[in-house]
């Protein structure tokens, strides 16, 4: 599979599918609304449109010149998995601000990592890639951008 190319593209034209994939996570972030399907049935979408472009959009603020990032992280819940997460942004040299874990269901852990990375020695793509190989680590993808 070919590397994922991003683009910066303007709301205006956005196809509105996006815009309301992107509105779903939102609210799930928020808590604003429980589950998936409490969400998608708030914005008027499919659950399979949800699920074809949740893990493909995500929003990015106006500065290009990023220096923080939220990741959210997927990992089997098992002791030390979240600490070799932890371990390799610090060994790129990513800083982090927050971390927020849920509760453990059906042996996944899910959490969100904000991490400055003013001093990231690799670029975003390169260091999701690494914390994706880790072992324990079920999936990583970028949440947010600032």
């Amino acid at each position: 599979m070919a590397d994922d190319r991003y683009y910066v593209v303007s709301e205006r034209v956005i196809p509105e599918i996006f815009l309301k994939v992107l509105k779903v996570n939102e609210l799930l972030y928020t808590g604003e609304v429980k589950d998936i399907t409490e969400g998608i049935r708030q914005v008027g979408i499919s659950r399979s449109a949800y699920y074809k472009y949740k893990d493909h959009v995500f929003p990015m603020s106006e500065s290009i010149n990023s220096k923080k990032i939220t990741l959210a992280v997927s990992m089997s819940h098992e002791a030390g998995v979240l600490s070799k997460v932890l371990d390799k942004i610090a060994e790129m040299k990513g800083n982090v601000l927050t971390i927020n874990q849920d509760i453990p269901m059906n042996m996944i852990a899910n959490a969100t990592i904000t991490l400055d990375i003013a001093g990231l020695e690799i670029d975003v793509k390169a260091l999701i890639k690494q914390i994706d190989t880790l072992k324990g680590v079920i999936k990583v993808k970028l949440f947010a951008m600032e």
